[in-house]
């Protein structure tokens, strides 16, 4: 087990860097993945009990203790993220299948990398958790409601099948790790240390296959501006998330400090692109590439949500801003007595 661990940890360093790789071996060697085309909802459906095995009880009573936030946050990442797509697809008058493939990834919940981002930003990781296991378990209505009204007028958008398919691979999953968790208890921690490095191979099997599925089309004309779509959108999300919970600071301050601002930032601007990635492929299985946007999402906000943190982290270090600051802002008067105890 020592050596998963380390295999996991390597896996998640150099995460992003093998995700290229990877995408690089299937785009000239498609066979590579192809094979599991038909499998790609039961390698997500692997990721998600992953993630139900890693909750308790503990984690559904944090929800009804602290509501407020989650279901703000919640609310935040389900009206920006869809919203800034449509944006953008009217922006650079992206249509078709391509902007049913935009919109998809900004309908999905948010991304499990983000609770990452935000331990390493020294944000709210309990807040970021629970806005993404609320946002999750929200998926199977959220995605088809929202599809149906952001994306229809591209085509017809087949709202029972997202709906059963978001059920079969979220819902369904996460109960049952939870189930598990709760029946075997400490036993689980024997195995969740794996969970990682599986659900990290299973992302890239997904990717491969959307990667393979597409590759005469990944770099077409066609989609040539679907790169700084996708960018445009992951760096709206992280700045229109960092101002809603600016300004939600103002109203509720008590639980909108500087720490929860990283995490909602995170959490809006950071999507389950896996989930758009298999959506794409079983509901929309005769244009594969609606899976694109969300292969493009999933390299793109990992090198983004990196570097983010990384500033954070060094912006709070330089200026002496503590995590559990209450805005986070640089106080003149602070910086010249800790500049006057250096100098003494």
């Amino acid at each position: 087990m020592a050596k998963v661990q380390q295999f996991s940890s390597w896996l998640t360093k150099w995460f992003t860097l093998v995700v290229v790789l990877w995408a690089i071996l299937n785009f000239f060697e498609p066979q590579t993945s192809l094979w599991a085309k038909s499998y790609v909802n039961y390698f997500l459906s692997i990721i998600l009990f992953g993630m139900g095995m890693t909750l308790s009880i503990e984690d559904f009573k944090r929800i009804i203790r602290m509501p407020l936030m989650m279901i703000v946050g919640t609310v935040a990442h389900y009206l920006i993220m869809p919203l800034l797509a449509v944006l953008l697809c009217w922006i650079f008058r992206l249509n078709g299948m391509l902007a049913v493939g935009v919109i998809l990834v900004g309908c999905c919940p948010s991304g499990t990398s983000s609770n990452v981002m935000s331990f390493l930003s020294k944000g709210d990781v309990a807040l970021d958790v629970s806005i993404g296991l609320l946002s999750t378990l929200c998926a199977p209505f959220m995605v088809p409601l929202l599809m149906s009204a952001l994306a229809s007028s591209y085509v017809q958008i087949p709202v029972e099948k997202l709906f059963l398919t978001s059920v079969q691979v979220v819902l369904i999953p996460v109960a049952l790790g939870v189930i598990v968790h709760t029946i075997f208890g400490k036993h689980v921690q024997k195995v969740t240390v794996a969970l990682p490095a599986v659900s990290q191979v299973a992302i890239l099997i997904i990717i491969g296959v959307v990667v393979a599925a597409n590759n005469a089309k990944l770099f077409s004309a066609e989609t040539a501006l679907l790169l700084p779509v996708v960018m445009l959108h992951n760096l709206s999300g992280y700045t229109l998330g960092f101002l809603f919970s600016k300004l939600m600071y103002k109203i509720y301050p008590k639980g909108f400090r500087y720490a929860q601002q990283k995490a909602i930032t995170f959490e809006v601007g950071m999507q389950d692109s896996a989930l758009g990635a298999t959506l794409a492929l079983q509901a929309f299985a005769t244009n594969p590439i609606v899976a694109i946007p969300s292969t493009f999402f999933s390299v793109w906000h990992n090198i983004s949500g990196s570097v983010l943190s990384t500033w954070w982290v060094r912006h709070d270090a330089k200026h002496g801003i503590e995590a559990d600051s209450e805005t986070g802002t640089i106080h003149r008067g602070t910086k010249q007595v800790k500049l006057g105890a250096v100098q003494a």
